[in-house]
């Protein structure tokens, strides 16, 4: 299935985006099922020490980014706190929410993107009101922080999880020259 961009900029924008994101974590889930269970639950120094447990926050990110855009709680886990110890069981939720973000940026308007999200950062600890565009842009943008973090980690175990670049996306509609 190729992605049209047909849509608006930026809601065009947010859907290729969730395209981008249910690709990269389909390749980095792939590579990861490559390594057993020890070596992905080892601590090699990352922010979230472990593959697994960067893994695991990424989809916490999502689910609470997503929770807080639809109004409804999506986990009681705490920043930090694995949502899975299981890969398999972690790998299903993951690909679950990422057809969730899909669907739901099929159905944004301009008009949410332009209301007001008034929300509490466990984080910091401190409520803020921002643009939803801004704070949909920040969950995207959370993504790629992360799974570049993952992508490092994984090359210096030996993997290689290929390219990485938007452009080069397979749904993405194009033509060459």
């Amino acid at each position: 299935m190729n992605l049209e961009i047909d849509r608006s900029p930026a809601l065009s924008f947010y859907t290729t985006m969730a395209h981008y994101n249910i690709w990269m974590n389909q390749k980095l889930y792939d590579a990861c099922e490559q390594i057993s269970d020890e070596e992905r639950k080892l601590d090699r120094g990352a922010f979230f020490k472990s593959v697994h447990s960067t893994l695991n926050h990424l989809l916490f990110g999502d689910l609470a980014w997503m929770g807080r855009f639809i109004d409804r709680k999506l986990t009681d886990k705490k920043i930090g706190e694995d949502l899975y110890e299981s890969f398999d069981e972690l790998r299903s939720a993951r690909e679950k929410t990422d057809r969730e973000i899909l669907d739901w940026t099929k159905n944004l308007s301009s008009e949410w993107l332009e209301s007001s999200i008034v929300y509490a950062s466990q984080a910091y600890g401190r409520t803020r009101i921002l643009p939803a565009w801004l704070l949909v842009t920040h969950m995207f943008n959370h993504q790629t922080h992360h799974r570049g973090q993952l992508t490092t980690l994984l090359t210096q175990m030996g993997y290689d999880v290929g390219s990485t670049d938007l452009p080069w996306m397979p749904s993405l509609a194009y033509s060459e020259q």
